[in-house]
């Protein structure tokens, strides 16, 4: 969907429907759809008020992070963006130099693990919860500096037990996926 050609007045309006939709895109991304510099967007988007992605990852997770009941907010591994409490929620990981192998730079299975079973259990709609099994596959790796969005789903809820599927995508990419059996600790019920 080429943007080319479009006035300025024309491209900040789109620019602010485009981040109205997907509030997660970046300056480089949105300067690729436009087909202009990110200087460019940088300025479109100080000119129209719209803070840099950082700053709008924060203002959706700290609305999601008052929903959550099962895990503290400084326990989830990654910003959480949205959240629907015994449905399904989203969370973002921006993987440092410190997560990785020095050697590599290949982010550690702890972190990418730690994201996706951390959002797996903030996800379910009880006060306590532990994970009770985890049947989990790396499928690509993961290199410093990249971006993971992972995504939760309760697939069944059987009295206790909450069964959660979590993909972990980097860019479109699949790079981890995880069936975790979540055990709710409400009104004292043993693992």
């Amino acid at each position: 969907m080429s943007k080319k050609g479009l006035s300025k007045k024309e491209r900040q309006k789109e620019l602010q429907n485009l981040l109205a939709e997907d509030p997660f895109l970046t300056d480089e991304e949105l300067a690729e759809k436009f087909k202009v510099s990110v200087q460019t967007i940088r300025l479109d988007r100080m000119e129209l008020k719209i803070p840099e992605l950082r700053e709008r990852i924060k203002a959706v997770a700290q609305e999601n992070y008052a929903k959550v009941k099962s895990i503290g907010i400084k326990e989830i591994i990654g910003e959480l963006v949205d959240l629907e409490l015994g449905k399904r929620g989203i969370s973002i990981l921006e993987t440092t130099e410190e997560m990785a192998f020095e050697k590599t730079k290949i982010v550690r299975g702890e972190f990418i693990f730690a994201q996706a079973n951390s959002l797996a259990i903030a996800v379910i709609d009880a006060d306590v919860a532990l994970t009770g099994v985890a049947n989990i596959k790396y499928k690509s790796p993961v290199f410093a500096g990249q971006k993971l969005i992972a995504k939760a789903e309760v697939t069944r809820v059987r009295q206790n037990k909450h069964f959660v599927f979590v993909r972990v995508y980097e860019r479109q990419k699949e790079v981890f996926r995880g069936k975790f059996i979540l055990v709710s600790l409400d009104g004292g019920v043993s693992v």
